[in-house]
This record gives C-alpha cells, sequence and structure tokens, in this order.
C-alpha cells in the first residue's frame, strides 16, 4: 500500500490514487472500531457542567510590541529555504488576540490519540505514566531545540472518532465516554498541559458535536481541533474518500468558542485544523480569527522529509490564515527510505510551526 506521501504525489493524477489511500485509512479506523465497538456504542456527554476549582486569573493587556517581533521571528524570513516561494505572506496580518494569549509566545508540543485504540496514535500505546514522561522528554527537545519559546506540553485527544459502521444514528461516528475525555484532562493537568479535543465528525457535522464538548471547553486549558479528512459529504462512509470542511465550520467553532471565553473570563482558546491536502479546506482565505481564538492550521501528512515539507509549503505557508502546525509520525514517517524529521529540521520551515504533533 503506497504511502500518504506517494498520494501526494499523485492526488490530483487519479481518482484510483485517492480511494486506495481512503481504502488504507479505512483500515486504519476499522481497527479502531474492533477496539472501541465493544466498550461504547453510543455515548452523550454529560449534561452537568465541569468546572475548575482555580481561580479566574487576570490576564494583562497583550504586549503588541513583543507580539509582532515574535511573530517576525516565527516567519524564519532570513533562514527560510530558497524554495518557499511565499515568505512575503508572513507574518499573517490578522486581528490581535487578547491579553493571557498562548500563541505565538509558547510553542506546543501533542501526543495523539485516543485511549482504547492502540491504531490511532501515541495516546493508545502506552500506559498514561509512560506517555507523560515521553510527551516531556519530546517537550524538552523542543526546548533545547529553541530556547527562546517556551514549551507547553499537550494531549490531542480524539473525543469523537469516525468509524467504518453507521452507528444506531447512522452518522458513522462515536462520542468519547466522559470518564475518557476526564482521563485526558487529568492527565494534563498533571504536567501542567492542555488538551486538544479532536473532532472527526463522519457524517455528522460541526454544528452538532462541537456544543456538546462545552462543559470541558470551559476549562482553561481545554482546546478544540477539528479533522476535514473524517468530514463526509452525500453519504459517503469515513475513510472511503478524504473529507472536507469549509470556512463557514471553522468559523462556526471558533465563534463557539469565542462565546465560551467571554462568558467564562477565559484567555484566548486555541482552534486546530488539520490538513495535508488542498480540497480538504473550502475557502480558507474567509477563516476569520477572533480576539478570543487562535486558528492553527496544522500540517498532518506522512511521509519523508522532502514531501512533508512540499505539503507544508503547498497547503500551510501558502494558504496563511494565523498560526501554523507540523505533525510527525512515529511510525509512518520512519518507513524504509525515510525518517522522522527533528526539531532542528522541522524549526528551519517557513513560518516555523508554533503547533507540533505527534502520532
Amino acid at each position: 500500500m503506497s504511502s500518504l506521501s506517494g498520494f501526494l504525489r499523485k492526488f490530483f493524477a487519479s481518482k484510483s490514487a485517492l480511494i486506495t489511500v481512503g481504502l488504507f485509512l479505512f483500515g486504519g479506523i476499522l481497527l479502531a472500531l474492533i477496539v472501541l465497538q465493544p466498550k461504547v456504542v453510543t455515548v452523550n456527554l454529560p449534561d452537568q457542567t465541569v468546572t475548575s476549582t482555580s481561580p479566574k486569573p487576570e490576564y494583562p493587556p497583550l504586549n503588541i510590541e513583543a507580539y509582532n517581533a515574535k511573530l517576525l521571528q516565527l516567519a524564519n524570513l532570513k533562514t527560510s529555504s530558497s524554495t518557499t516561494s511565499t515568505p512575503s505572506l508572513w507574518p499573517v496580518k490578522t486581528v490581535y488576540p487578547d491579553g493571557g494569549a498562548i500563541l505565538p509566545f509558547s510553542r506546543i508540543v501533542a501526543y495523539y490519540g485516543n485511549f482504547y485504540s492502540t491504531k490511532m496514535g501515541v495516546l493508545g500505546e502506552y500506559p498514561p505514566q509512560q506517555v507523560l514522561q515521553m510527551l516531556q522528554a519530546t517537550a524538552k527537545q523542543w526546548q533545547e531545540a529553541d530556547p527562546s519559546t517556551p514549551v507547553i506540553p499537550a494531549l490531542d485527544y480524539i473525543a469523537v472518532a469516525a468509524q467504518g459502521n453507521p452507528g444506531p444514528d447512522g452518522m458513522y461516528r462515536l462520542r468519547m465516554p466522559a470518564d475518557q475525555i476526564e482521563k485526558a484532562i487529568s492527565m494534563a493537568n498533571q504536567i501542567h498541559g492542555l488538551v486538544f479535543l479532536d473532532v472527526q465528525v463522519g457524517l455528522s457535522n460541526v454544528e452538532t458535536e462541537v456544543p456538546l464538548l462545552e462543559p470541558y471547553l470551559k476549562l482553561p486549558n481545554v482546546e478544540l481541533a477539528l479533522d476535514p479528512e473524517f468530514a463526509m459529504h452525500n453519504g459517503q462512509k469515513p475513510g472511503t474518500v478524504i473529507g472536507s470542511l469549509t470556512a463557514a465550520d471553522v468559523n462556526f467553532a471558533a465563534n463557539f468558542l469565542a462565546k465560551i471565553v467571554k462568558e467564562n473570563d477565559l484567555a484566548p482558546k486555541i482552534l486546530v485544523v488539520h490538513r495535508f491536502t488542498q480540497p480538504m479546506l473550502k475557502d480558507y482565505q474567509d477563516i476569520k480569527p477572533l480576539p478570543q481564538v487562535e486558528i492553527v492550521m496544522d500540517m498532518d501528512g506522512f511521509g519523508p522529509p522532502a514531501e512533508k515539507i512540499k505539503t507544508y509549503q503547498d497547503f500551510i505557508a501558502s494558504e496563511p490564515v494565523q498560526f501554523t502546525g507540523f505533525k510527525l509520525f512515529f511510525k509512518n514517517d520512519n518507513r524504509p527510505g525515510s525518517h522522522m524529521m527533528t526539531p532542528q529540521e522541522v524549526l528551519k520551515l517557513s513560518p516555523q510551526p508554533s503547533y507540533i504533533q505527534y502520532q
């Protein structure tokens, strides 16, 4: 089965190539389904509000001068590769965030997955304490690679997982139960980290799934991620083709988060949107960052470094929104003839990513 890097080379050349990768991805979902289905068939998140016992902090106003200086540093214009064709697009000119914003002052290093499955990422492959130890070691590597940017560890937990079977309501997605989401939050709290609740809507939609996570999103260290790959249309099953979201979907999620921030006196939230092809996100130029929500476009394709860099340049750097992310795969990036990029290699990108995810 060809890797995603091979798919990226052939994506626009052949519909059959798309289906091949889709079937490979579907296999991954099916394996996850076999593990998940016996434990949970369908779960509604709790109605009660999840509360934090910590006092509400007071955030100083944004230091605009420091913010602009850090953006210029992240643009990495002086050290960017000559193959980067659009350095003038960075830094992005968009709305300033409110005080207390994490980005661009810090870099987030996240481990991804679901506790029910060993096939969906590192979170399900190892015991919780081992995951935290590994994550802290990885965060240390990034801190050493860029001492000027503090590193915040994070867990990117798949809270709504696309499925190979329709489920009781025919939506091809499975909502994780409260105890599993709370487990991710508890783990992050042990290392003073963040949690990203990752949403794969299947045949459902962002407007339905995201509001169900509101009790958790009210917590100061819980953020949101959207995965267009598994947002399906026209009745297509997850994994048979690569899905897509629109700017309207992203803006709905951003506005929903902004409302939570305002109502709960929180620092700006972070919204991550995964992407590795152009069609995965429609009308990127219509995405609207808000003072209460910082938006990260995350390149999440796997393959040899040259392929990953090209994908980042084509679909992230060339179509700027606000901040960028870069995904690394412990297994799929380390196939014969390839290697997983080091922090030093990733930091040569222009712009430098503010969000790093490991699967």
